[in-house]
């Protein structure tokens, strides 16, 4: 029986395993790329700092691990090339 999930994504655009229906990997695809889940932590005013740095980070495409994990020159480097200043970052790696 088709569903109202269903109608509205549609099986061919999701159905990443071509095998007809949408499983739960498929669901979990789905509800990752459509909708915001923070697993119950709070986003209200009483965000950390550091986590909007953090957003402002994944945001522009890049991984905060890896970012540690490289020199000053390819961390700088790689802030720029994603549009951001380094400089706003000094103090977080």
């Amino acid at each position: 029986m088709e569903g109202p999930m269903d109608r509205l994504f549609g099986h061919s655009a999701f159905d990443l395993n071509r095998d007809g229906k949408i499983d739960g990997a498929e669901w979990a695809f789905i509800n990752d790329t459509f909708f915001e889940d923070n697993n119950g932590i709070s986003t209200g005013s009483n965000v950390e700092e550091d986590d909007d740095v953090l957003d402002e980070i994944e945001m522009a495409g890049l991984d905060r691990d890896e970012l540690e994990f490289m020199d000053e020159d390819e961390r700088r480097e790689a802030l720029e090339d994603a549009g951001l200043d380094p400089d706003d970052f000094d103090d977080e790696f």
